[in-house]
């Protein structure tokens, strides 16, 4: 999230990876509810790591959303999208890497999803992120909710 002339954008990795307003972005979730998370250590947030975080983050912009979780540069998802910024900016880890084979994958929605996407072939050393790992680190802070 960052500011732009009085304006507070969000860049998100939908179809395709945008900047959408904050007041438009908020109006994406379950009764508007959304909760800003910020690295408890913020000296490493320093201007040469924002700069750093939002130039990568327009190399990203008009790239396709990545249906497969594939860990290529490709096409992106949206915590594959923060874990690289925060990871090649500042060298933190935000939420833990795992593979595909890590989750649960056998709910009747989740199976008949994965057969769509993968057929036969499911990537399960694939290297993912989940939006839940990053939401859960433990060096993040929350700085608003509500």
């Amino acid at each position: 999230m960052f500011n732009d002339g009085g304006t507070w954008y969000v860049l998100e990795a939908v179809q395709p990876v945008v900047y959408t307003p904050l007041t438009s972005w908020i109006t994406h979730g379950e009764r508007n509810h959304y909760v800003v998370k910020r690295l408890k250590d913020t000296s490493v947030l320093t201007p040469t790591a924002i700069a750093c975080i939002k130039e990568q983050g327009k190399g990203y912009l008009g790239k396709h959303y990545d249906l497969t979780f594939e860990w290529n540069d490709d096409r992106i998802y949206c915590s594959e999208l923060v874990w690289k910024l925060y990871k090649n900016c500042t060298n933190i880890e935000v939420g833990d890497l795992k593979k595909l084979s890590d989750f649960d994958l056998t709910s009747p929605i989740v199976a008949a999803k994965i057969k769509e996407r993968y057929g036969n072939n499911v990537p399960l050393n694939e290297t993912v992120i989940s939006p839940a790992d990053i939401f859960t680190d433990e060096d993040l802070v929350t700085v608003f909710s509500n």
